[in-house]
């Protein structure tokens, strides 16, 4: 979707794109259906032909990609989290995991293709949490996200 992104209005073949990115143009296939049949890539036959965006880079988020390849943005022991349960002391972990799935969701939802082209995804704040000790890391930067503002610098998010 980063290649597609580049060049939102000229389609371009799975082969280049296979090629690009180093992934196997059988699995490429598998995962542009996948994106076609969530209306986030159109395909176009003939010798001008290859695969777009549907929508502009601003309109489509990180989170739309995820969802329409893997489903959910998480997943814990492939159980949803209301059946999850640990015994004795691990027993506040599925509020947790809760936790880290609603600042996953925040990030991956807000960000979109257009701002993955750049080095600085989203306005940076400066401030960490002083309270909850939790921060999170960005694997390209070393900007932090507000845990209370879900914002975030880089792409990579890293939970500490």
């Amino acid at each position: 979707m980063a290649e597609l992104a580049r060049s939102p209005q000229s389609p371009q073949k799975a082969e280049q794109l296979s090629a690009s990115q180093d992934i196997p143009v059988r699995f490429l296939w598998s995962i542009l259906r996948e994106l076609r049949q969530h209306r986030l890539v159109l395909s176009n036959r003939g010798p001008d032909g290859g695969y777009r965006l549907a929508r502009p880079p601003a309109e489509i988020s990180i989170a739309d990609v995820i969802r329409a390849i893997d489903g959910s943005l998480a997943s814990f022991r492939d159980l949803k989290l209301s059946d999850l349960s640990y015994p004795g002391a691990a027993a506040a972990l599925p509020d947790v995991w809760r936790a880290v799935r609603v600042s996953l969701r925040k990030v991956l939802e807000r960000v979109t293709l257009a701002d993955s082209r750049s080095a600085n995804c989203l306005p940076v704040s400066s401030n960490r949490p002083k309270s909850t000790g939790m921060t999170y890391g960005i694997t390209r930067s070393s900007c932090l996200l507000d845990h209370d503002r879900s914002r975030m610098a880089g792409c990579g998010v890293v939970v500490r």
